[in-house]
């Protein structure tokens, strides 16, 4: 896929927060998803977490599922291809999941893209290409 055609990518906190109700964050991920003309990506790690964590709101998980499957979420490789480079982020940053990482690897591939975070601690430190800030979409 060209590059210059991603242009969101996003974390597992706005997708639950968009979907659950009961998330802190329901507001504000239903508003940011809400305003986007156009499909945003992911990697699988991400979407498993997301699942994962509406694992208990059965309804919330099967629209996640829906958007998959009507390519409004996109999901992209990255372990294959990139592992090596998501093991040295994991390494550099103790803190990181292998679902941040995926990210911070699609930032990399597609520099234009803004991720799509709730969780503003983390991808605030975290750098592309070793010294970059990631450009964030975030509460």
């Amino acid at each position: 896929m060209k590059a210059s055609a991603i242009r969101y990518l996003i974390d597992a906190g706005p997708l639950v927060g968009a979907l659950s109700s009961r998330d802190q964050w329901h507001a504000w991920s239903a508003g940011v998803i809400a305003t986007l003309d156009e499909p945003v990506f992911t990697t699988e790690i991400v979407f498993g977490e997301a699942c994962h964590l509406l694992a208990g709101e059965r309804p919330a998980q099967l629209v996640l599922i829906r958007m998959v499957a009507e390519k409004r979420l996109n999901l992209l490789p990255v372990w294959a291809e990139y592992g090596d480079r998501a093991a040295a982020l994991l390494t550099r940053y103790p803190r990181m999941d292998a679902g941040d990482a995926s990210l911070v690897v699609l930032s990399e591939r597609f520099p234009k893209a803004k991720i799509i975070t709730t969780d503003v601690r983390d991808f605030t430190v975290y750098r592309r290409f070793r010294n970059e800030a990631l450009p964030l979409i975030h509460p």
